[in-house]
């Protein structure tokens, strides 16, 4: 059968004698962001969103504008969060009542624009978004919204130490670099030879799945590149908050440096670091590699054993350092590992720290990975370092929200652990019918979705942890 699609009517294969025809003519509408007033009550009630949207200075006249710095921001994150990385996106998103909602907006119909053709367009178009992402650090005739990165960066650090009622024990950092590969000629591009492309070469640090900070680098440096300024930064303003909390670092060998481990044992901070194999670590357990290859062979299983020794490098480090090893033969292969450690023995043993407490960081990479493939942290396209710094960040942002989402409204529930993509597959991405009267804001969902359980409990949670949403002070 032929189909005939027009610019107002699509048409399908038939049922039977009926036509099947469709059209964008649905209305009041939101296509598939019914589920952002779960991520806003998370925004409001936390205050994080309105936080981040505080770190922007508005240079523009106040009586001359029709979306605020903050309305920005939020609709960009909220984009990212929703799936939606593109700015072109927004030429048809900004017509959306549920994301003008969730960013803000009172007239979320945008019939009380001041200019005829801006009426029924609630949100900004592409233009405007693109010029708040290319603030220069200084106002010119197009660029009057700029943003203060100390403030980001400090507003991240913040989030976490909200989201705890308690003050912990002690908390784990952990630290990563990872690439970020460049298809154009860019800022700051140049050629990573471990990876292979040219990248950018951004700096994590999670604590668990919180994310404190997102920092994007050239790659033409080493991977520990800044660490010590950034560990440095967040451990005086969790100190702050927290005095007697006990901090570790963690993270793999590419941040096993004189310089980061000097500054943690200066500034009574733990750490537990991978270190690259060398000839000597491997001569020190010799033996004991040579006795787990022949148990392998002839068990045909994998044998490992862990030693510990006093280790110091011949000219880099400044002091002998304990160092736990892991002699391990595979079928086939040997595969010894090294970390070093300021924890005494008496605290962790050697099998434990490696197995317990140095392979768990291997859950960060999920976290990175998480932010990269779900929420386009990736997406550094922009000419310029600043710029696609400010977009790693909104994609940072969204993170945050969500990862409070998953923490405090689907605990104990089937998505507790779900990833972002997951989440908002199944929670955001959800049509609705908007109503809209003196009083209310109606929100009819379908009543054919499986999980409206899942998303009452969610918002039941979210409710019950933070029973008064924060305002703004006045």
């Amino acid at each position: 059968m032929r189909t005939d699609c027009t610019s107002d009517q699509l048409e399908f294969q038939g049922l039977g004698r009926r036509r099947v025809v469709g059209r964008f003519d649905a209305g009041l509408t939101t296509s598939d962001g019914g589920g952002l007033v779960l991520l806003r009550e998370v925004a409001e009630r936390t205050g994080w969103l309105r936080g981040f949207g505080g770190c922007f200075r508005d240079g523009r006249a106040t009586g001359r504008i029709e979306h605020t710095a903050l309305e920005l921001v939020s609709q960009r994150v909220l984009g990212i969060a929703l799936g939606y990385e593109d700015l072109n996106d927004h030429e048809t998103l900004r017509d959306d009542p549920l994301l003008a909602l969730a960013a803000g907006k009172c007239d979320v119909l945008g019939t009380e624009r001041a200019r005829e053709r801006d009426r029924g367009h609630a949100l900004a178009g592409k233009s405007t978004l693109n010029r708040l992402e290319h603030g220069r650090g200084e106002a010119t005739r197009y660029h009057r919204i700029d943003h203060d990165g100390g403030a980001i960066e400090r507003h991240f650090v913040d989030c976490f130490l909200d989201a705890h009622a308690e003050p912990p024990g002690e908390i784990v950092l952990d630290l990563d670099a990872t690439d970020d590969p460049l298809h154009g000629h860019q800022e700051g591009r140049f050629f990573h030879g471990y990876y292979g492309n040219y990248c950018y070469l951004p700096l994590y640090l999670f604590c668990g799945d919180h994310l404190l900070v997102a920092k994007l680098r050239p790659s033409n440096q080493d991977a520990s590149a800044g660490a010590v300024e950034e560990v440095a930064r967040v451990v005086a303003q969790i100190r702050a908050r927290w005095p007697a909390v006990e901090i570790w670092i963690r993270a793999d060998s590419g941040f096993a440096r004189e310089a980061l481990m000097a500054w943690c044992e200066t500034n009574g901070v733990e750490y537990v670091l991978g270190l690259s194999r060398n000839a000597r670590l491997q001569r020190a357990i010799g033996g004991e590699l040579h006795e787990a290859k022949q148990r392998c062979e002839a068990s045909g299983e994998a044998v490992r054993s862990f030693i510990e020794l006093s280790y110091r490098t011949k000219k880099t480090w400044s002091r002998t350092r304990r160092v736990v090893a892991k002699a391990e033969a595979l079928p086939g292969k040997a595969n010894p590992r090294f970390v070093v450690t300021s924890l005494a023995a008496e605290r962790y043993d050697a099998k434990t720290l490696y197995e317990t407490l140095y392979c768990a960081r291997g859950d960060m990479e999920n976290r990175i990975k998480e932010q990269q493939l779900a929420l386009f942290a990736d997406r550094t396209s922009t000419a310029t370092m600043r710029a696609n710094q400010l977009r790693l960040w909104f994609s940072s942002m969204a993170y945050v929200l969500i990862a409070q989402l998953r923490r405090s409204g689907l605990a104990g529930t089937v998505l507790a652990r779900a990833q972002a993509g997951t989440i908002r597959l199944r929670l955001f991405k959800i049509a609705a019918l908007v109503r809209l009267s003196v009083r209310r804001i109606v929100i009819s969902f379908s009543s054919a979705y499986p999980l409206q359980t899942l998303f009452a409990t969610a918002l039941a949670n979210l409710q019950r942890a933070s029973p008064q949403p924060i305002t703004p002070a006045s």
